[in-house]
């Protein structure tokens, strides 16, 4: 099952694809990781397809990530009288704490933070940015605005406000239950909503521990000025360009898209690229030329991941938006452009040994032409640093933690598997070798890298490079 690509494709799984036979052929037309939306769905339905991916994962001995996706707090408005109202430019319209369904002059607003955190002049948004107000007057129950970007406004849009830190945990109630539940399943990674200050990832930190890994979800321009400090706290960052679109100019989401991957890239943390990649294909069987080019400008900026939501979770074609992906992934790996690109972006390493033996093995694997580099690893940080360097040579990772097998599959040009535990080095490049012909990525005569720390089991222990050699079963 080695995939010959090193970009990895997330699916988001929903109504089109939770059957066990739909998400078989997603993982066989090139899915790496299955995203559960705990903003849809019930526990029930999540358990079904977690168990569904379990099972396909024994079936095709590779390890499958499996990521869910928190909710996180949603600003919405209340009710209108008619179920709508039309608002007009230069109009006052009120939002405020009474109850009662709305009308063209006001609304109830069920948030009393944001009467506390926003000021005159600030900018409201709402429907996704369709209808955009500005703050005049504010009081601790009303907030007086006028109309700046007309339409038609129905019961319960949602309400954006881009420039104010709001005084509200990106974990809700129903969040904590969700995530309980979560990690009761045994996910690998939990992908955290609305995070604006690193707090918000330490805050769910102290609630996950070390039984996933923690993706930021950076979808609001405030977490922008935090970029560095909640790329350090979380294992993995996804730009989340749908929110981010709504409450930035759309100039502005490309450019902020390659400062977060080039700030994970500098980290060494996977970053995944996500929403919107091939939205046309919910309803037509091939994208335009214009997301084609959005999935392989992403790639060509060294993201981990691109992700597909509705395309694979409700849309018409689940496995035909896979298999583009998965194409447009290989043709740009392909183009000795994009080889150029990695080279260029590669970050310094870090005066550390585990850096120095990456960065050594990435080197001599490029000059023996070496068919892999195999690391080996208890926690993944030795995986995720050969990965930071973007070899030429695929990564095969071995590990004896299940739990880390599957969260590597999300991680640039890695292919992870589940190996014993070995007790010396000798042993460790005997089982690369075989493991790597096993797999598919070396064959007699082929030699490998191998890096891994001594004592094993230690992590951050990355001290020893060693070359290896495939050995020909006629001792030729």
């Amino acid at each position: 099952m080695r995939r010959h690509r090193c970009a990895k494709i997330i699916a988001t799984l929903g109504p089109a694809s939770s059957s066990p036979e739909m998400i078989e052929k997603l993982f066989l037309a090139g899915v790496d990781a299955f995203r559960l939306n705990f903003s849809h769905g019930s526990h029930e339905d999540h358990q079904k397809r977690y168990t569904i991916i379990r099972e396909l994962e024994k079936k095709m001995g590779r390890p499958i990530g499996i990521m869910m996706d928190l909710q996180g707090p949603k600003l919405r408005i209340g009710t209108f009288q008619q179920k709508s109202t039309t608002l007009e430019e230069g109009q006052t319209f009120i939002l405020d704490q009474d109850k009662s369904p709305g009308d063209q002059t006001r609304v109830f607003l069920p948030h009393p933070e944001i009467f506390e955190a926003v000021q005159k002049g600030v900018s409201l948004l709402l429907d996704d940015g369709k209808i955009r107000l500005e703050v005049q007057n504010v009081t601790p129950k009303r907030i007086e605005t006028r109309v700046v970007t007309p339409g038609l406004l129905s019961d319960r849009k949602g309400l954006n406000v881009p420039t104010v830190a709001l005084p509200i945990s990106a974990m809700t109630p129903k969040d904590r239950v969700d995530l309980a539940f979560g990690l009761g399943l045994g996910v690998d990674w939990v992908a955290l909503s609305f995070v604006q200050h690193p707090k918000d990832v330490l805050e769910a930190k102290e609630l996950i521990g070390d039984q996933a890994g923690i993706i930021s979800k950076l979808e609001k321009p405030l977490a922008i000025e935090h970029l560095e400090e909640i790329v350090l706290h979380s294992d993995a960052i996804m730009v989340a360009r749908g929110d981010l679109g709504v409450e930035m100019l759309p100039e502005e989401v490309p450019s902020i898209q390659k400062r977060i991957i080039r700030s994970c890239r500098k980290a060494g943390k996977p970053v995944v690229v996500a929403t919107q990649m091939l939205d046309s294909m919910v309803k037509c069987p091939t994208p335009t030329r214009a997301e084609a080019s959005d999935v392989a400008t992403a790639v060509y900026d060294g993201a981990d991941a691109v992700m597909l939501s509705a395309e694979s979770a409700s849309g018409d074609y689940p496995v035909e938006s896979v298999t583009i992906m998965d194409r447009i992934i290989t043709h740009v790996e392909q183009d000795p452009f994009y080889r150029k690109m990695q080279d260029a972006s590669l970050p310094e390493p870090e005066s550390t040994p585990a850096d120095a033996i990456t960065a050594a093995a990435r080197q001599v694997a490029h000059t023996i032409q070496a068919a892999a580099i195999v690391t080996f690893t208890t926690t993944g940080n030795t995986t995720l640093r050969a990965a930071r360097e973007r070899p030429e040579a695929s990564i095969l990772a071995l590990t004896p933690e299940i739990k880390i097998a599957r969260k590597l599959a999300l991680v640039w040009g890695v292919h992870s598997v589940k190996s014993r535990e070995v007790n010396s080095f000798s042993e460790a490049a005997s089982d690369a070798c075989l493991l790597a012909e096993k797999e598919g990525f070396a064959k007699a005569n082929d030699r490998i890298v191998v890096t891994a720390g001594v004592p094993f089991r230690v992590a951050g222990s990355t001290n020893i490079l060693r070359i290896a050699h495939i050995k020909d079963p006629q001792g030729q």
